[in-house]
């Protein structure tokens, strides 16, 4: 039977398992990677034990699909036969496990644990998270709903006017930002360009993008 194969994998490293030049060993394998502050004030289960071993938690990006068995392989060829734990694929979020590297996701939060600094997360190889978060499938069709309704009812005309209406108004219908906005527009540019035109063939014309100065931000 094929084994899954995922481009994003976490897993966990021990300090006393990895040698001591381990950051730049990951650096040569030339892939993203983001390491969690060292994890030394978890709290344990184990009675008698305060806290459970320090470790580091890793996001780890392959270039292209790959098995958890090969990450653990090329982890262990990197830094040793006993310097890798737990090797599994991030099936949910990447947004949540990025968070989870300092304990500021949303169940580690409901947990109570401890929150380690965000600074010292290490990021190699140009790690960035925002490359690897998108919207599920439901959360595009909501937004793109929701798009389409505020050029309906603010007659709204074209791209740069929608824009516009999202800086300065945006927060009001959940929406932070460009970025997953213009991921909405480019799958369903089609059925946007009909409202825009349909706005501007009515004699409407911009009305937000001329009140926000693009130097301040402010509204004329």
């Amino acid at each position: 039977m094929a084994k899954d194969k995922s481009r994003y994998f976490t897993f966990l490293l021990y300090p006393e398992s990895i040698p001591s030049d381990w950051e730049i060993k990951l650096e040569l394998l030339g892939v993203s990677i983001a390491i969690s502050p060292i994890h030394d004030k978890d709290l344990s289960s184990v009675e008698g034990q305060k806290y459970k071993k320090a470790h580091y938690h890793v996001i780890y990006v392959a270039k292209n699909p790959v098995t958890a068995d090969s990450v653990r392989k090329k982890i262990k060829g990197t830094l040793g036969d006993k310097s890798v734990a737990m090797v599994q694929a991030v099936v949910h979020s990447m947004e949540n496990m990025y968070l989870y590297l300092t304990h500021e996701s949303k169940d580690a939060i409901a947990k109570n644990k401890y929150i380690y600094k965000k600074s010292d997360i290490k990021l190699i190889n140009n790690f960035d998270i925002d490359r690897y978060v998108t919207l599920d499938e439901s959360e595009k069709k909501e937004l793109r709903q929701t798009l389409l309704e505020i050029v309906d009812e603010y007659n709204i005309v074209n791209i740069r006017e929608l824009s516009a209406f999202v800086r300065e108004r945006g927060s009001e219908f959940g929406i932070d930002g460009m970025k997953y906005v213009n991921e909405v527009i480019s799958s369903a540019s089609g059925i946007f360009r009909l409202y825009f035109d349909a706005n501007y063939q009515c004699g409407y014309r911009p009305v937000y993008s001329r009140s926000i100065n693009p130097d301040t931000g402010e509204i004329k």
